[in-house]
């Protein structure tokens, strides 16, 4: 029992002492920073594992969700012309 309580002590402070989880940025602050957003994309390119799949996925969705807007693509208002009617066809 004597050597049980110096033991649990010292493994409860090397416990304390581990890697702290790194904080996520949320989807919301990157879509609404895009010179951090743009830092992330080229940190997520440069070493994914570093960084994480948690971070590398929210900027993934914030780039998503920037590029897509309000869910309509950028050209939706754009004419649509009809085909040019075929060259050299003739009924003779």
């Amino acid at each position: 029992m004597k050597r049980f309580v110096p033991l649990a002590l010292a493994t409860l402070i090397l416990a304390a002492c581990g890697e702290k989880p790194k904080l996520i940025e949320t989807v919301e602050s990157l879509v609404a920073n895009p010179e951090r957003l743009n830092a992330l994309r080229v940190e997520c390119k440069a070493d994914h594992a570093q960084v994480g799949d948690a971070q590398c996925n929210a900027v993934a969705e914030a780039t998503r969700r920037r590029f897509m807007d309000s869910g309509r693509p950028p050209y939706a208002d754009a004419p649509v012309r009809p085909p040019a009617p075929p060259v050299g066809t003739s009924k003779d």
